[in-house]
């Protein structure tokens, strides 16, 4: 059964961290060295397996990377520069949230989402709220989060599966390079949204190795 935790907030964590951000300065760089965090966290799914292997970041960097090559006949109704940095941005709040799974049922949905919203707004008022404005402001930041968050908009919808897929992708590839079964993470695909990512999804099933 999942419990809520009302005593977490990013101060519990931050309290932890022998390095903590200066907070509410004029300069980006606190944010910066926070983020760094998002460089050596690793994705908890794989490691239930005993792969020690990416990092949020390296999930976040390859998805990037897919949103700049999405289909043309779906690239034509989106904004992909958008969609780049909404891929860079939505686990963001992992840096101190941590990655948080399906099978961590002592958390509910409501509660990583709580987490969440409270470690963005924590970055957009806290660490960047007094940062001269840049090309990237802190409210952008918030406002792309939330835009996943809600997956309204087709831009947010197309993030959502390229998520998907770049799991997927790592599913296949720590099969070959591990030789583990990690079966769990096919039903991914199923809940793929969009007809031209479904077809991504589709072809990197059919890649997937014969173990037995």
């Amino acid at each position: 059964m999942g419990s809520d935790n009302p005593s977490w907030s990013p101060h519990t964590v931050l309290r932890t961290l022998p390095h903590p951000p200066e907070e509410n300065t004029t300069t980006p760089i606190p944010f910066f060295h926070l983020i760094e965090r998002l460089k050596t966290t690793k994705r908890e799914g794989w490691r239930r397996f005993g792969i020690d292997g990416e990092s949020i970041s390296d999930h976040m960097y390859r998805m990037s990377i897919m949103t700049m090559f999405a289909p043309p006949e779906l690239a034509s109704k989106i904004n992909i520069p958008h969609c780049t940095k909404m891929a860079l941005i939505h686990d963001m709040a992992e840096s101190l949230v941590g990655d948080i799974t399906p099978v961590d049922l002592h958390i509910t949905k409501a509660e990583k989402a709580r987490r969440e919203a409270d470690t963005m707004d924590y970055i957009v008022t806290t660490l960047l709220g007094n940062v001269p404005g840049a090309a990237l402001s802190a409210q952008d930041i918030r406002n792309v989060f939330q835009e996943y968050e809600d997956n309204v908009t087709l831009e947010a919808q197309f993030v959502h599966d390229i998520d998907k897929m770049e799991l997927l992708l790592q599913m296949v590839e720590y099969e070959r390079s591990h030789k583990v079964d990690l079966s769990e993470f096919e039903r991914v695909a199923s809940r793929v949204q969009l007809p031209e990512i479904k077809v991504w999804a589709e072809q990197v099933v059919k890649e997937r190795p014969k173990l037995n």
